[in-house]
């Protein structure tokens, strides 16, 4: 039988506000457990929660960036369940009125297709704590912490409709929503720290079938990785599963990406009574529509206009515009260097290919651009020295790596390595001389060549003139001189 997979998404959005969405502690990361988690935020008695206007404004600000409606009132829901990380024992969301509601965001695939993925509603609320189970120190292997101070954190959850049909455009989905958050500055987007968090909803059915068949969500990816690990994963268990004659039970998973491997955390009913109620603290919240235009007229440019305007100004493939104009940080990062440099295209090149492999690479502990140690001034340094011929590409490529490695700019490197490339006409043009000289068989041979395998053999004379130079002689007056020579 064949099967067909469907997913949808929901995923939370921490917002870069200074403080929490119902009080004013700091919501920075990495500060000691339990230090950035005040009374409002533990819900202690006599204490009352105050809205974060930014939160607000920052929601509103998405909801325009994916062309969603936007609710000029919103109401505030209490979500009551128990859970250790959660000190109020509820959770203050928004249910039936949310602050967006439905929008859609298009995505590319890897064969140049387009798709729309809709989103059903997108509601802020406050993040939970943390359950922490490793590195507790002098507590007991067998007991698990509590850091609160993730709590009361602003969220935007963002919850897509079930369009996705495979893991590939689950993840650009989720490519095109970090995107999208960076560029409005809304968010840092970093996964690893918790800021962008995605539960994956998975079903499959039989192809043709209308009817969805019974879904899981897995909670907590935080990587575009494991979030392919996972879908591929749960998509074999399921149809594994029903090919043997079972039934898939609704239920959340976790996936492991240590083990690459999945389990059961608990049973998940058609309908989880959570018990909701509006929030008796807050009241709705009720906007203009003058306020909503402000926001409209004063949103920082999206990815896709900024795809448009790099392909317009800087002369670029939809390819490379596509990939640069992704995140801000990416296109800073890119103007920035062409400023400097003054070459559109190589520092495309140079940023799409030798920095990004390097951002990719699993066992480094650098993920965005703006950790890069070689900074954009840095690279539009080293480009210049390629295209004033005081270094080939190919030892470009050296330099880079001693950038890279903190070895000091380009000019530092070439210096302390003697890397300068030799541009002496009257040096190469001896070097070529000794070359033909001492190759007299393969000389005879191109001479009595055609064209074609003429261009062939020529990589043997370069490739010896690149050697007795170390690597160091200007290729293109080495071609040029050899070429008269050979030639003559």
């Amino acid at each position: 039988m064949e099967w067909e997979t469907v997913i949808g998404l929901e995923v939370h959005v921490q917002l870069a506000t200074k403080t929490k969405i119902f009080s004013g502690s700091s919501t920075a990361f990495g500060s000691a457990p339990n230090t950035q988690a005040n009374a409002v935020d533990l819900a202690m008695p006599g204490t009352l929660p105050v809205f974060n206007e930014q939160a607000q404004r920052y929601a509103i600000m998405f909801g325009l960036g994916i062309d969603a409606e936007i609710a000029t009132r919103s109401v505030f829901d209490r979500k009551n369940y128990f859970y250790p990380d959660s000190p109020k024992g509820y959770q203050t969301t928004q249910m039936d009125h949310p602050i967006v509601g439905a929008g859609e965001i298009d995505i590319t695939l890897k064969d140049g297709s387009s798709k729309s993925i809709r989103i059903h509603h997108a509601h802020l609320e406050e993040d939970a704590g943390k359950s922490l189970h490793e590195g507790l120190g002098a507590i007991s292997h067998d007991c698990s912490g509590i850091d609160l101070n993730r709590a009361g954190t602003p969220l935007i959850e963002i919850v897509s409709e079930p369009d996705m049909r495979n893991s590939e455009e689950a993840v650009e989905f989720a490519k095109k929503l970090q995107s999208i958050v960076t560029s409005l500055g809304i968010s840092d987007g970093n996964m690893s720290q918790g800021s962008m968090r995605f539960d994956v909803n998975i079903s499959v059915r039989p192809k043709g079938q209308e009817e969805y068949g019974t879904r899981t969500e897995t909670k907590n990816l935080n990587s575009f990785k494991f979030m392919e690990e996972a879908i591929a994963l749960e998509v074999e268990r399921q149809i594994e599963v029903l090919e043997d004659g079972g039934s898939i039970a609704q239920e959340t998973r976790l996936y492991n990406a240590d083990t690459k491997t999945a389990r059961s955390m608990r049973s998940k009913e058609e309908a989880n009574d959570y018990r909701y109620f509006p929030c008796p603290d807050l009241l709705p919240v009720e906007i203009d529509q003058s306020y909503i235009e402000e926001l409209r007229k004063n949103l920082p440019e999206l990815p896709l206009a900024r795809q448009q305007r790099f392909i317009k100004d800087y002369n670029l493939s939809e390819y490379d515009a596509g990939i640069l104009s992704g995140d801000r940080d990416s296109a800073i990062y890119f103007e920035k260097t062409t400023s400097a440099c003054g070459d559109a295209k190589l520092a495309a090149n140079w940023i799409i290919v030798e920095i990004s492999a390097r951002l990719n690479d699993t066992e480094s502990d650098i993920e965005t651009i703006d950790q890069a140690p070689v900074n954009a001034e840095d690279l539009a340094g080293l480009i210049t020295r390629i295209k004033d011929n005081t270094i080939s590409g190919k030892i470009a490529k050296q330099v880079f790596e001693a950038m890279w490695n903190g070895e000091g700019n380009a000019d530092a490197v070439i210096e302390a390595k003697g890397l300068k490339q030799n541009s002496d006409s009257g040096a190469l043009e001896t070097m070529v001389d000794e070359v033909i000289a001492n190759n007299p068989d393969q000389v005879n041979n191109y001479r009595n060549a055609d064209a074609d395998k003429r261009k062939k053999m020529t990589g043997f004379f370069v490739g010896q003139i690149m050697k007795a130079s170390k690597g160091q002689a200007n290729p293109g007056m080495v071609n040029k001189i050899l070429m008269q020579k050979l030639n003559a």
